[in-house]
């Protein structure tokens, strides 16, 4: 092989790097479900790609976002920096945007007033906490500030959400859950084929 034979394939595959970096840097990017707060929507050992471009993308050495095609929504499922530990990333289901007002009553979650249906929801222990012993099942009403988020988990008794550490920074939103593309079932030591190409919703 040729020294411009080597060179080429040296320029080849930077450019790939390059490209790929590009594409996990601000449009989609790989993750995958260590915890059960969000059964059953999500389960433990499913990968998903996670869509960086919708809500804007962040240059390096910067905290603005540009080019913001859509703001987070009720309903939508968010990865993110986790708050108390920025070099961690959680995934929660949006509840409530800037200037709404969240409520929980004895398990039931109300929104500016209104109670919200969530056939996603799961419940793993029939009791309820009263709001001097934690916010699990009673907490509110509380205003969600401009520019913040309040995220809960599908699996609601057993998620650490914004009912005990608060709201996240849309700023440290860093994409729309979007597709699983693959998943393993750790217990069974097998894939979940039937899991595989599901829109996450």
């Amino acid at each position: 092989m040729t020294g411009k034979k080597i060179l080429e394939y040296i320029k080849s595959i930077g450019i790939a790097i390059l490209i790929a970096l590009f594409i996990r840097a601000y449009i989609v990017q790989a993750f995958k479900i260590p915890s059960g707060s969000m059964i059953p929507t999500l389960l433990i050992g499913d990968h998903l790609l996670v869509n960086k471009f919708i809500y804007g993308v962040t240059p390096p050495l910067s905290e603005k976002k540009f080019l913001v095609l859509d703001k987070p929504e009720r309903g939508d499922i968010i990865v993110f920096k986790y708050p108390e530990d920025p070099s961690r990333d959680f995934i929660k289901r949006v509840i409530g945007v800037g200037g709404d007002t969240v409520e929980g009553k004895n398990k039931k979650i109300f929104v500016n007033g209104i109670e919200i249906k969530e056939p996603y929801v799961k419940h793993t222990d029939p009791s309820i906490h009263p709001k001097d012993l934690d916010p699990r099942d009673n907490f509110g009403p509380v205003k969600v500030p401009e520019g913040k988020l309040f995220v809960m988990g599908d699996n609601r008794d057993q998620s650490y959400d914004s009912r005990f550490w608060g709201f996240v920074d849309l700023k440290a939103v860093k994409g729309k859950a979007l597709i699983i593309y693959w998943s393993w079932d750790n217990d069974n030591n097998k894939p979940r084929l039937q899991r595989i190409g599901k829109l996450i919703k």
